[in-house]
This record gives structure tokens, sequence and C-alpha cells, in this order.
């Protein structure tokens, strides 16, 4: 049942994020075409630009965080003997997940209320900011939900057994093998 619901969330972001992105790139080559080929620059198509790398990169860093593709420098932690890898590991985890509670879904969405409440819109879409803001809740109960997610699934691994890698070039990412 949680591994369907899992595929579910899964794809749906991902879906989420390409479509996003599809509709960055189209109102950037709109963007350009008004301003040089038209000569008449359209007045929206920046805003859109702004918000929607807002949204794709708040919900790409949740897909990201589910398939182990997060930027990270394993230079130091991979100095470090297997507990205290294991230890370093399990730390990030457990510190993505307090910062996507507390910042991105808490802080997240009184900030939707308040500009919700206030009332405040976009100079040129005259869109409510609150719906732009959204992105901060969401992303953040996805990352809250990998982070959790990947933070049992080591703990698990490791109580099983299972060794922490030691990162060996940039294609690895430092999971249990």
């Amino acid at each position: 049942m949680f591994t369907k619901i899992k595929k579910v969330l899964d794809r749906s972001l991902e879906i989420l994020v390409t479509v996003s992105m599809a509709v960055l790139v189209a109102d950037v080559v709109w963007q350009v075409f008004t301003r040089y080929v038209l000569q008449d620059p359209s007045s929206w198509t920046e805003e859109l630009a702004t918000f929607l790398m807002v949204w794709v990169g708040m919900l790409g860093a949740s897909v990201a965080l589910n398939r182990g593709a997060h930027l990270g420098i394993d230079y130091f932690t991979a100095k470090l003997p297997e507990k205290k890898r294991m230890y370093t590991v399990l730390s990030v985890f457990a510190l993505v997940a307090i910062f996507s509670l507390l910042i991105l879904i808490i802080g997240g969405i009184e900030l939707v209320i308040i500009t919700l409440r206030t009332n405040q819109l976009s100079p040129a879409l005259s869109l409510k900011m609150g719906y732009v803001y959204l992105a901060l809740p969401i992303s953040g109960f996805f990352l809250l939900f990998y982070s959790v997610e990947l933070f049992i699934e080591t703990l698990t691994g490791i109580s099983k057994g299972h060794r922490i890698e030691q990162p060996q070039d940039f294609g690895t990412t430092g999971g249990i093998d």
C-alpha cells in the first residue's frame, strides 16, 4: 500500500516539475520572440519565468533528494571512519527533515496565509502571491517525506548489517550497499 502511494506521489511530483519546466521554456522563448522579432516585449513573461523558476527549483530539490541526486561534497565524509560516516548520513537526513518541517512547511504555510490575507498581487500578472509561495510548503512536504523515508531506510539497512559505502567518484551517492 505504502509503495503504491509513494509511486503515485513520485510520479505526480515528477510530472509537475516536467510540466513547469516545459511552460518555463515556452515562456522564455515567447519573451525572446516578442522582444527581438516583434520588437514589442511581453510585459508578463519575465514575472512568470521568475515564479516558475521558484517552483521548478523547490520541487526539483524534492525530486533530487528522492533520487539521491542532490549535490554533495563527499571529500570530508569519505575520510571519516565508517561509524562516523553512518552518523553523518543519518544526521543529514534528520536535519533536512527538521528544516523542511519548521521552515518550509510551518513557515511556508504562515507566509501563504499572510500573503493571501493581505491580498498581495504580483505586478504584471495580478496573481495572488500566496499561490506563488505555495511552492514552499508543498516542496517542504516532499522533502520531509523523502528525508524521513531515507533516514528509516538507512537506519534499517545499518541494523541489518549493511555498510555505508565510501564515495568513490561523482557517480556515487554514498548510500547503503
